[in-house]
């Protein structure tokens, strides 16, 4: 009998004790939700950040690209009119060898 009484004692204790009200498990994890959702929008503000970032390099290389394809195109008419030049002065070389000779 003494044995079931210090047993119905000691769950009693340990009910009455043991338990956390919503008041104190509230009072505990404010802080840390107020702490977390700044975590998040600074988060989410990066997110935007890096995004934007993103685009914007994304634009560059476009750019880069047009810029090439407009610069070989360029050397390409450059190669082709040094080669009329060339060709046009060993005509007129020639035109001059020939006026030489007469």
């Amino acid at each position: 009998m003494k044995k079931v009484l210090v047993l119905v004692i000691a769950v009693m204790f340990t009910f009455a004790f043991g338990c956390a009200t919503k008041d104190y498990v509230k009072q505990q994890t404010d802080p840390l939700a107020d702490r977390i959702g700044k975590l998040e929008s600074k988060v989410n503000n990066l997110d935007s950040k890096v995004n934007a970032i993103d685009k914007k390099a994304g634009e560059c290389c476009t750019t880069a690209d047009d810029a090439t394809k407009r610069a070989e195109a360029a050397a390409q008419k450059a190669d082709d009119a040094a080669k009329r030049a060339e060709a046009a002065a060993e005509k007129a070389g020639k035109a001059f060898e020939l006026q030489q000779k007469k």
